[in-house]
């Protein structure tokens, strides 16, 4: 097993928490992060999307952030969408690779080295895979018929598309645009990339329970909002198939 002293050392890395009434969880992420992030490279940051929380998650991170200066925090005032906070971290990221993954710690942030360790020639993103989910029951059948038809709708080639623990290399968000506002994002970016051509490499994960908080994509209004938003990803992506002309006009400037 590789020790500290022979782990494979990256450039720089960003990592990238979106967090929304995560006050119980976002500070042992952000500690977690900093620790995995010191083993790997010497220059890194990290980046934290507080989407309009309405518990103490603001003044957790602000506290964070004034005891240490690797963490960089951007406040949304209002709640804008799992999509939004991505993308807001991603646009505020400046490392050469983005790490990112749920700041409700149901993954654990020390398996970033885990990712890095996977990195190599022609890598340009590196995909966590579930080892098991714990969620409850109806959630795991829930996300396995979600899995099974977003694959087969969308051509999915990865063994965990839904899986959000990734590293990826910062350049490609300047070829590729990402539009989502909802965790639908998660689907258009694999989608985009896979598309693009880039190259993935995959490695398991552990994923576990929720230990505060509440989720916010197994509620049924909120299943049938993002059930619209993917079929209308569908029609753009699969059907329409614009993102393939938007590639083309990219790679000609």
């Amino acid at each position: 097993m590789n020790t500290p002293q022979n782990l494979k050392q990256v450039s720089s890395i960003s990592a990238v928490f979106p967090a929304y009434n995560d006050a119980g969880t976002i500070p042992s992420m952000v500690l977690q992060a900093l620790i995995a992030l010191r083993k790997v490279t010497s220059d890194y940051e990290i980046v934290v999307t507080n989407d309009g929380s309405k518990d103490s998650t603001a003044e957790v991170l602000n506290e964070l952030a004034s005891r240490y200066p690797e963490l960089k925090v951007i406040h949304h005032p209002q709640n804008e969408g799992y999509g939004c906070a991505l993308r807001t971290g991603f646009a505020n990221s400046t490392k050469d690779w983005i790490f990112y993954t749920d700041g409700d710690a149901q993954y654990n942030p020390s398996e970033l080295v885990n990712l890095t360790q996977a990195l190599a020639d022609g890598v340009d993103v590196v995909n966590g895979y579930k080892i098991s989910r714990h969620d409850p029951w109806i959630r795991v059948v829930i996300g396995r018929v979600y899995h099974h038809i977003v694959k087969l709708a969308f051509g999915f080639k990865l063994k965990d598309v839904d899986c959000d623990f990734r590293l990826i290399r910062r350049d490609i968000f300047n070829h590729v645009q990402l539009e989502s506002h909802t965790g639908t994002i998660c689907l258009e970016m694999v989608k985009r990339f896979q598309d693009a051509g880039y190259q993935f490499a995959e490695v398991p994960v552990n994923h576990y329970y929720r230990s505060y908080g509440k989720s916010q994509f197994f509620r049924w209004k909120h299943l049938w909002r993002t059930f619209r938003h993917l079929s209308k990803l569908w029609w753009k992506l699969v059907v329409k198939k614009e993102h393939l002309q938007d590639n083309q006009t990219i790679q000609q400037a």
